[in-house]
């Protein structure tokens, strides 16, 4: 038929279907799809699709939907009859390239936006469309939802029954009669998971390409075509609303909805739904053996139970946010009559000294809270809070409003979100910090709404809320939150209040769950049905949605703008600001980049307090911002802080201390402000003690930023801006068990690797300049976490110094404990190097770097030049290198690593056997990576996959990166505290990621 009716030859593959047989024809003039029509199709329904389609094709031509194919005869339905005589209709259509959106992961912001765009011009492409077939009768027509009712009996489960039978009453007595008020047209009507294609590119750049199916199309409520792909794209999604709003950001944008629109479509979706599960069960009682059928309806099922959850209209100020109005309708009437009414409102508080106030800082990066475990100690907390008052001399302290706070970070504020837990750390009120039992006033009239006592687990005192109800105006109400129990009895619901009028007190430590005490004011446009207690705190994601419906309390309290913090640059001010100031060499991690303010243990927390699990950064060695680390900095910082051309103990304590985790005779120290400075130290110390100047160095090798340490990185240096290696640089093969010429099982792999260090000594000689030294790490570090085979490092270090060369290792990242077996890399090769160097983490993070030599070879460096360096080996860094040495070993950080090294090893290596992507899993303790590729046979690297891999990570609040001359290794060295937990959350992440990846 194909080829005879439509001159289009070529092989016929089968493709699924419901109704009709479709075929795939493949041919030299391209693919097409034969449709062959079932029985008893009504053509006029045929001939209405592609009328559409013509339409689509002449006002949205880049719109990716079928096209017509007309017979040779010019004909676009052909009338073909069957073996049994019946008539079928004949048609083709283009074949559209793509992937399900079914079959994609993620389901990106973007390419949910990108769903909802293409719907949008659709639907005004065919704006004014009409078709005699476009009012016929169909199942799926959303107006006709009540249609299920009879069938309710088939939903065997009574509380799943109940909740359909709300949704079809509220459809029945809600939107109904209000359909026919909105704007109609024709609509696709069946934006489906397998109806919607996806183009090809990584998991953040994928779009919708296109849309298949025209069955469904009818005349129907615009909104509903927006209604129905939502209720598909919300399926198996932890947070729907978010994804739903996704869908409305991109249509809007292409076709702007109405309010009246914007405030029926959750319902709608909730009706779609309830369709649809009742259809599944009248599917179920017709093909009772079909298990697919109840395996397909679970997930419609587990969204409408969440969605019943969600307040309607919640739900509906979400939509207006995405759509870009103004979230909550009812804010700005109440914002424009608080504003006209400015100076007209009473004190909050009846007591000397409210002028005088200060404002109190409790953002993620404040400095009044040292770390996000802080809050639980909230008796230290109080005092540091009323201290600072105290220095200021104020007598109220003022948190601000639409502060994210990083008392807010914890569990117990997290909601769901597509991606990772979201915390809810937005403060949606004013807190007035001052003295417990301070009368709190009416700032103006109002009625009682409700008196709540919070008593409970965590007792959060006595909550009482206010209605306005202004003529002519809006009626809101306003939230007096941490009050003392005297106010229960006292003030009725009901109860009439005017301005200074007394409703309640500051309530005290004891009645406050541990808190400062402090009113928490709030405004709130809509209490959304609830009895007398309402959200204090909105999640950062939601920031415009909840600062809607609860705007700035200081319209009340008239606080001049230097009671607050002043407000800090947001992420696309700052960076533009680095754009501006700082040099373009210096590169941004992540696609989209992290504004991060505070770090804790293994945890880098944004500015709006979301965390992100480090699993890379192995500067802060004993954990971000340790407590002992910190004190010891600035309990020395405040004492004294200057050169070492005075004699201090902490200097010799430190020194001895570092020098007894090496073996003899690495004895004598040089400090330094970093592992830059001290590898271009270690290369001075070793051509005084040798008279040559020549350097042996791995291949990929990275040993710092100074020109010399260019010299000797080939990372840097054979990489992008790089001139290659000066003559006096030798590079040898990274000794890679896994890319390499010998393998990590292979005997001999690590000396026949070692041999290299013999040919680049005689091309040095050759060139008039033998080598001083070998430089390299125990584990390549940029070379990918690349660990040196058995008895590498030995044969190295022979042949250089039977040469008359001497052996520097670079432990800035690899040693101090991280590879858990040993305390330095080195010793896991069985080597004692002449020159150790140390970087950073040895302060973890404090600029601190150590080089550590022989007494022979120190003195060969005594030339009478002095070696002079102002604040490497000053009294802070000794403090600090100090009580980093003694958390490592109080914390037993060193076992930790092994332990939690071994289990995360194991984990990559099962990843290895699960994803044909995973191809090399290694490293030791907690300096490992994974490499990924494309083909295991020829290991060609998947750098593109890494990159999107680890960006993906970040999505999920796990932050790794990617190293290697392909950078297509992930690397992994977190901070020493990881623990197994964290691990298992890095390996179940990874493996979502490479699922998605695939898909």
């Amino acid at each position: 038929m194909a080829r005879d009716l439509f001159g289009r030859p070529g092989t016929a593959t089968e493709l699924a279907s419901e109704r009709d047989r479709n075929f795939l024809i493949a041919g030299p003039t391209g693919s097409a799809v034969l449709k062959v029509s079932h029985a008893g199709e009504e053509p006029g329904v045929l001939d209405f699709q592609h009328r559409a389609l013509e339409r689509i094709a002449a006002r949205a031509p880049d719109l990716t939907v079928p096209r017509v194919i007309r017979a040779l005869d010019g004909r676009d339905i052909v009338e073909v009859p069957g073996d049994d005589g019946v008539i079928h209709l004949v048609r083709m259509l283009t074949w559209l390239p793509g992937t399900p959106f079914a079959e994609v992961l993620p389901h990106s912001p973007k390419l949910l936006q990108s769903l909802g765009a293409v719907l949008g011009r659709l639907n005004h492409a065919l704006e004014g469309f009409e078709h005699p077939m476009a009012r016929r009768e169909l199942k799926w027509d959303i107006a006709r939802s009540l249609w299920v009712r009879e069938h309710l009996p088939l939903v065997a489960d009574p509380d799943r029954r109940a909740r359909v039978t709300r949704h079809l009453d509220r459809f029945a007595e809600e939107l109904l009669p209000v359909l026919p008020t909105l704007r109609h047209g024709v609509i696709h009507n069946d934006g489906n998971d397998w109806n919607v294609l996806v183009g090809s590119g990584g998991p953040s750049e994928r779009r919708v390409s296109g849309l298949l199916d025209f069955g469904d199309m009818l005349e129907a409520p615009l909104i509903a075509e927006l209604a129905i792909a939502c209720g598909y794209a919300i399926l198996a999604k932890p947070d729907p609303l978010a994804t739903a709003a996704e869908v409305v950001r991109g249509y809007h944008e292409e076709y702007q909805l109405t309010e009246d629109e914007l405030e029926l479509l959750f319902p709608l979706i909730c009706t779609r739904l309830a369709v649809s599960v009742v259809n599944a069960a009248v599917q179920g009682s017709i093909h009772p053996d079909n298990g697919y059928l109840a395996i397909s309806e679970a997930p419609a099922w587990a969204a409408l139970e969440t969605l019943e959850e969600i307040h309607p209209r919640l739900a509906h100020y979400t939509f207006r946010a995405a759509a870009g109005l103004e979230p909550c309708p009812l804010n700005p009437p109440v914002v424009e009559w608080l504003k006209a009414n400015a100076g007209s409102f009473g004190p909050l508080l009846d007591m000397d000294g409210y002028d005088r106030t200060c404002p109190i800082d409790l953002s993620v990066g404040s400095p009044l809270v040292e770390h996000p475990e802080e809050p639980d100690d909230m008796p230290l907390f109080t005092h540091k809070l009323f201290h600072h008052m105290m220095s200021q001399g104020a007598e109220v302290g003022i948190g601000a409003w639409n502060e994210p706070r990083v008392l807010y970070i914890g569990r117990r504020f997290e909601s769901e979100g597509n991606d990772r837990p979201m915390p809810r750390t937005v403060h949606l009120g004013l807190d007035l910090f001052c003295s417990a039992g301070i009368p709190v006033l009416a700032p103006m009239d109002g009625i009682v709404h409700s008196v709540r006592d919070n008593a409970g687990s965590r007792d959060y005192g006595p909550t009482v809320i206010l209605r306005h109800e202004i003529e002519p105006g809006p009626t809101f109400f306003t939230l007096y939150g941490h009050l003392g129990r005297d106010v229960i009895g006292k003030l009725e619901p009901g109860a009439r209040v005017t301005r200074g009028d007394w409703i309640g007190t500051v309530g005290g430590i004891a009645v406050n769950g541990g808190w400062p005490p402090h009113p928490h004011v709030q405004i709130i446009c809509d209490l959304l049905d609830r009895d007398g207690e309402f959200p204090g705190v909105g999640r950062a994601d939601q920031r415009d949605l909840w600062l809607s419906i609860s705007p700035d309390p200081n319209l009340i309290a008239g606080f001049p703008p230097t009671a607050f913090v002043p407000e800090s640059r947001d992420t696309p001010a700052i960076l533009h600001a680095r754009q501006d100031h700082l040099g373009r060499s210096l590169s941004l991690a992540y696609r989209e980049p992290l504004n991060i303010v505070r770090g804790w243990k293994q945890f880098l927390y944004d500015r709006d307090g979301l965390g992100y699990l480090d699993c890379v950064n192995n500067v802060p060695h004993v954990g971000h911002s340790h407590p002992r680390v910190v004190r010891a900095a600035r309990e020395q910082l405040a004492v004294l802080n200057t050169n070492t051309r005075y004699l201090h103990e902490n200097l010799i304590r430190y020194a001895e201390r570092l020098t007894a985790t090496l073996p003899d005779p690495l004895s004598v120290c040089f400090f330094v402000n970093s592992g830059s400075e001290a590898n271009e130290l270690a290369i001075r110390l070793a051509r005084a003690a040798t008279g040559r100047r020549g350097m042996v160095v791995m291949d990929v090798g990275y040993h710092g930023n100074t020109t010399t340490l260019i010299d000797v990185s080939p990372y840097k240096h054979d990489g992008q801006g790089g001139t290659g290696p000066p003559s006096w640089v030798r590079k040898i093969p990274m000794p890679d068990g896994y890319r390499g010429e010998w393998k990590a099982d292979e005997a001999g792999a690590g000396a026949n690797y070692a041999a290299a260090v013999s040919s680049a000594m005689e091309l040095l000689t050759a060139n008039g300049e033998p080598a001083a030294a070998f430089l390299a790490e125990a584990i390549l570090s940029c070379g990918g976490q690349v660990p040196s085979p058995p008895g590498f490092l030995a044969e190295a270090y022979r042949r250089i110094r039977a040469a008359g060369g001497v052996c520097i290792a670079d432990e800035v990242q690899v040693g101090f404990g991280r590879v858990g077996t040993h305390f330095w890399g080195f010793e896991t090769q069985g080597v004692v190097p002449d020159i150790v160097t140390m970087g950073k983490p040895i302060g973890n993070g404090f600029p601190l770097g150590a080089v550590v030599t022989t007494p022979e070879i120190a003195v060969a460096f005594a030339n009478g030049m002095e070696y002079f360096n102002t604040f490497g080996g000053g009294p802070v860094a000794a403090a600090v290198g100090l009580a980093v040495l003694d958390v490592m070993q109080q914390e037993q950080l060193q076992r930790n690593a092994l332990e939690v090294g071994n289990h995360l090893l194991a984990g990559l290596r099962g990843l290895v056997e699960r994803h044909h992507l995973a191809g090399d899993a290694r490293g030791l303790g907690l300096f490992v990576g994974l490499e990924l590729v494309r083909d295991r046979a020829t290991l060609e690297p998947a750098t593109e996959e890494a990159s999107a891999v680890v960006n993906r990570l970040r999505d999920y609040g796990l932050l790794t990166s990617t190293d290697g001359p392909f950078n297509n290794v992930i690397k992994i060295k977190p901070p020493m505290c990881f623990t197994r937990g964290d691990a298992d959350r890095l390996i179940a992440g990874l493996d979502r990621a490479m699922l998605e990846l695939a898909r």
